[in-house]
């Protein structure tokens, strides 16, 4: 019982921050995202009776801990489903930075939970492999229609998956992900969606999330960069601002995002088609027009604190491998 998946890891323009059911990982709101080409993870899974335990390989080295019981409780749902009480072996490589605030969790469980359903012999549509994929991080359910796809926060584990609101090829934008620190963030998401609630803002985040899904929503299918940047850039500021008044406070920012952020609204203000949101984490995802991605990059890369400047286009969804 093996299978091998892959996933591109996707950019929020929308944002997921909070649940109303941690378990579950069912939203606050909807999100609305876009699939990276380019960045990807590669997840195998082999189910075997002889195996003792479930065992986990993250770029060649073995997971312990938080990391491994993450994997092994998302496991045991696969298991529930199929009716198996075998233990697997996961073995997974990211060819981006893991646990930078690039979705890699994303990523992730969206390869493990095609890989993982396919070695346990389910077969799983579209919407209840998203569904499934969620159970593992919130986003992840995002990666596995591919393309821009929009979150359905539901009402229940059934009913809150991802679907494509356009295909990879309807926009020729480019993501400029603006790498300021590789390393893993401080305070990861699982951890930040639970101080969401102790916001003063959050409320205010949440009432306003429908009329900038729709906001979004009608600019990506426009094809309207203008009004895209101004609800992506608000949307964005929106999350940080619950983040840094949570209790404890969260900062993911440094002073290089804020600079990055600045001459991004600058560069726009002097006619360039681009715009900036961040994750959770520093670095920042620079969002263009495929005409601006030469001159943008060239810019970037002077700036103070760039480690690096990955370039991802609108990328598919997840797929065996």
């Amino acid at each position: 019982m093996f299978a091998s998946a892959a996933a591109h890891p996707n950019i929020a323009f929308i944002k997921y921050w909070g649940n109303r059911d941690a378990l579950l990982r069912l939203p606050l709101t909807g999100s609305i995202s876009m699939a990276l080409d380019g960045l990807e993870t590669r997840t195998s899974v082999c189910f075997d009776v002889n195996f003792q335990a479930d065992s986990f390989t993250l770029n060649g080295e073995e997971q312990q801990d938080e990391s491994l019981a993450r994997v092994s409780g998302f496991l045991d749902h696969v298991r529930e489903l199929a009716g198996s009480a075998a233990f697997a072996r996961v073995e997974s490589e990211n060819n981006f930075p893991t646990a930078a605030g690039i979705a890699s969790s994303a990523s992730a469980f969206a390869a493990l939970a095609l890989a993982a359903s396919t070695a346990a012999g389910l077969s799983l549509d579209e919407h209840a492999l998203s569904a499934l994929a969620r159970r593992g991080s919130g986003s992840a359910c995002r990666s596995v229609p591919g393309g821009f796809a929009e979150w359905l926060p539901g009402s229940t584990d059934a009913d809150s998956y991802a679907v494509q609101v356009a295909p990879a090829a309807h926009w020729n934008l480019v993501d400029l992900i603006v790498i300021l620190h590789a390393g893993r963030k401080s305070v990861g998401s699982t951890e930040g969606h639970a101080l969401a609630g102790t916001s003063p803002l959050n409320g205010l985040r949440v009432a306003g999330a429908p009329d900038r899904l729709t906001e979004c929503r009608q600019a990506l299918l426009g094809r309207d960069f203008e009004r895209f940047a101004r609800v992506v850039e608000a949307d964005s500021h929106w999350m940080h601002a619950v983040m840094r008044t949570s209790s404890p406070p969260l900062f993911y920012w440094t002073p290089d995002t804020e600079t990055i952020l600045w001459h991004v609204l600058t560069w726009r203000k002097q006619g360039h088609a681009l715009c900036a949101t961040v994750d959770a984490g520093p670095n920042v995802h620079v969002i263009a027009l495929e005409s601006e991605l030469d001159w943008t990059e060239a810019q970037l890369r002077g700036l103070p604190g760039v480690e690096q400047v990955l370039c991802a286009r609108p990328g598919g969804g997840a797929r065996l491998v």
